[in-house]
Formats: C-alpha cells, structure tokens, sequence
C-alpha cells in the first residue's frame, strides 16, 4: 500500500505521481489521507490502480479516469467522474451536482444522493445511485445507463437521446420527450448487472424503466412547445 498524505504533499505532487503510473506498474494499490476538499484530485489516471480517498473531496475528483478504481470515503463535491472513459468510482456518501457529466464508459456508484443534473450528457457511463437523484438529471443523456434506487426529481431525462434510466422509487415529473417505457428481459438482465457490480440490495422487477419518446430528433411545428 502506497499513502500519500495531503497535509505534507501538494495536490499537483499528487496528481503527478497518480498519473506517472502506467500499465505495467506495481504499485497498485494507494492511499490518500488528509483530502481536505481539496479539488479535483486523481484526475487523469489511466492505469489499473486502486485508489482509496479517506474523506470527502472537491470538485472534478476522478475526472477523466482510465482504468483506475478510485473510492471516496466521504462525499465529493460537483463533477465527480466528469468525463470518465473506463474504470469505476465510488462514493460511500453523498454527491453533489453533476455527478458522471459527460462519461464515456466505466461505472460510477454513489451510495448516498446525488444532486441535481447527475448524469447531464452521459455518452456511455453506468451509474447507479443507492439514493435519491435531484432535478435535470440525464439531463441531454446519449448513451449509458442511469439507475436510481431511490427517487428522482424534476425533469428527468428532459430532452435525452438514447441512455437508459431505471428508477425503483417515485419521479416528481418527466422531462420533454422523455416517457415511461416497457421493461423487456434484455433490461432486467442489463440492470441486473449493474446492482450487483454496484452492490446493491433490490431487484430488478423492482424499477421503472424511462426513455425517449424519439420526438425531438427532428424540428417538428407540432412539437414547438418542447422546445
């Protein structure tokens, strides 16, 4: 176990030695103490590392990660796993707005709530919340999976291409073009999957699934309001 200590070592010293790790590397395993908020921490890793965060973090923790499973014993502040490729992040509390923007891949598990907007612009990412999800979420999502075990709030999926969203709690309202859709065996075995890779106790009979209603593809004058 490699530990880097926050209190005696700058965050751009950090950041350096994170991502200096490569493919071949046998420090596969760190520590981080003292975080302090600190913001955007272990950005940028692409190696298959494990890092353990122990306490609450900034924002922009884990942006752009590769490869790497980096876990927040605490709560992270806006834009966790922003833009992430591939690996998984996880987040024993709370996460603030934005979670997982704008993902490509890997998985992002939040155990406590999310804020408002999680998922905006998710191009591929999993993420399932153990909680409950704030307004706008998957807000312009294209690809993915978004899985809520609690409650979402307003405007879900509003104006969402192709991502999937399984919500087991209530929805306050729905956003444009977004609407309720058949749950088929091949999403039950899709979110079965993922609540078991996330750890998580429910079942997949348990959700609702939400999609596009494929009306905004395309100006159409009938639609004029959505807009």
């Amino acid at each position: 176990m490699q530990t880097i200590d926050m209190a005696t070592t700058s965050l751009r010293e950090l950041n350096e030695t994170l991502q200096a790790q490569s493919q071949a590397t046998n420090q596969t395993q760190w520590q981080i103490d003292n975080p302090k908020g600190s913001h955007a921490m272990a950005v940028g890793l692409d190696a298959p590392i494990e890092v353990t965060i122990k306490g609450s973090t900034g924002y922009y923790c884990g942006g752009m990660n590769k490869q790497a499973v980096i876990t927040i014993d605490g709560s992270a502040g806006p834009g966790v796993a922003e833009n992430m490729m591939s690996g998984k992040v996880v987040i024993e509390g709370d996460a603030s707005q934005y979670a997982g923007a704008t993902g490509h891949g890997g998985l992002l598990v939040i155990k406590g709530n999310a804020s408002s907007r999680c998922g905006i612009s998710m191009k591929g990412i999993d993420i399932v919340v153990h909680g409950n999800i704030g307004h706008m979420s998957a807000f312009m999502a294209q690809s993915g999976n978004l899985v809520v075990l609690g409650d979402a709030g307003d405007a879900l999926g509003d104006s969402l291409y192709e991502a999937r969203l399984f919500v087991r709690g209530n929805v306050k309202s729905l956003g444009a073009d977004c609407i309720e859709k058949e749950m088929r065996s091949e999403h039950l075995e899709i979110l079965g999957a993922l609540l078991e890779q996330a750890d998580a106790d429910a079942r997949p009979e348990e959700f609702k699934r939400y999609g596009s209603a494929r009306q905004l593809y395309n100006f159409n004058i009938d639609n004029a309001s959505a807009y």
